[in-house]
């Protein structure tokens, strides 16, 4: 884990300065693209290109399950976690329709659902068991679970930088991570549960009240234990988020951008910030998410989501949602036609 001490890449100066003038004098008001004309200026610093680009997508899904399921804080039942690594083996997912159609490539990582699942296609088995304990009883996972996972998280992003990956998305799948991600985000935001809670699966009024009592509950466990961000992940995690979070962290350090998904994934990432300072430096947001709690994690990292469309889903299907518009966000900035280049008149100085 001593990689985790050492710094994230730096962006380039440079090349942001470059993408900054470019816009400017591109044949538009300057700014009147909006958030696409940041996000080709991020891209340009990140890549350190002159002209981003965003063909080559790599998505990896990290899924597992949790012990606080049994506290009946999911709408779905537990086996859904597995069925649904299944349906992404199968292609049938929103993912894999969504990779599909992006011509991106897909892997899915089972870190440990509860019953072990037989060989499947395009999944790797990397089981680290049965799933979390119960957070409410014990902590959900031992020091040497975490780094395996964050460990996992790692792999799949140098498995991503060799085959010329542009962009790095990563997803999860897990019933019971909105309460695991919202007890996480609770103790690193210093929030009261209340505000970050949501409908997660679509769980009703009552059971919301239920599933606050049961993260409140967990929070006091382990309140005097949780000194360090590694602790909090540790005790009330999951496997697939201690996983998004190596990954991120591992992008900041090897150069390679993030796109991060929604609630889940920017949980990881607000985690990954804190293990690593700075990693949020390559953190493209894509989307705004119908769970409460999301608002609040997006303003802790500074981030602007391109979208904000009432998705919920998870499995980074939101974050795909959003390659069309940063594909079109690089196009702009690399074909159009500057002031110089035209005879169209630059805005008047004043």
């Amino acid at each position: 884990m001593d990689w985790l001490t050492t710094p994230p890449e730096s962006p380039s100066e440079k090349y942001a300065i470059e993408a900054e003038s470019r816009q400017k004098n591109l044949t538009k008001p300057s700014g009147s693209l909006g958030e696409l004309e940041n996000i080709a200026i991020k891209l340009a610093a990140l890549q350190k290109k002159s002209s981003p680009i965003c063909s080559n997508i790599h998505i990896t899904i990290f899924a597992g399950d949790h012990g606080v399921a049994v506290e009946n804080v999911s709408a779905f039942p537990q086996s859904v976690t597995g069925e649904m690594i299944h349906n992404f083996s199968y292609g049938g997912a929103a993912i894999s329709v969504l990779a599909r159609e992006l011509n991106a490539s897909l892997e899915v990582i089972n870190l440990g659902t509860v019953n072990e699942l037989e060989p499947l296609y395009n999944v790797k088995d990397y089981r680290l068991g049965n799933g979390t304990n119960n957070f409410t009883k014990h902590p959900a996972m031992s020091n040497q679970q975490v780094c395996n996972a964050i460990h996992a998280g790692r792999q799949a992003t140098e498995r991503a930088k060799l085959n010329g990956a542009e962009l790095f998305i990563g997803g999860e799948m897990g019933i019971g991570n909105t309460t695991s991600a919202t007890a996480l985000s609770s103790v690193l935001l210093n929030a009261p549960v209340e505000q970050l809670i949501g409908p997660g699966t679509g769980i009703n009024e009552t059971q919301i009240k239920h599933k606050i009592s049961t993260i409140k509950k967990a929070v006091i466990l382990h309140k005097d234990e949780m000194r360090q961000p590694i602790d909090v992940l540790s005790r009330l995690g999951g496997f697939e988020i201690a996983a998004l979070a190596g990954s991120y962290i591992s992008c900041a350090k090897i150069g390679l951008p993030i796109l991060i998904d929604g609630f889940i994934s920017s949980a990881a990432a607000l985690v990954a910030e804190k293990l690593s300072p700075g990693s949020k430096q390559w953190f493209l947001f894509s989307h705004q998410s119908a769970e409460p709690g999301h608002k609040l994690i997006l303003n802790a990292l500074d981030a602007q989501p391109l979208l904000n469309i009432g998705m919920r889903l998870g499995e980074a299907s939101g974050a795909a949602i959003a390659i069309p518009l940063i594909r079109l966000a690089c196009s702009l900035h690399n074909d159009m036609a500057t002031f110089s280049q035209t005879n169209v008149t630059n805005k008047k100085a004043i």
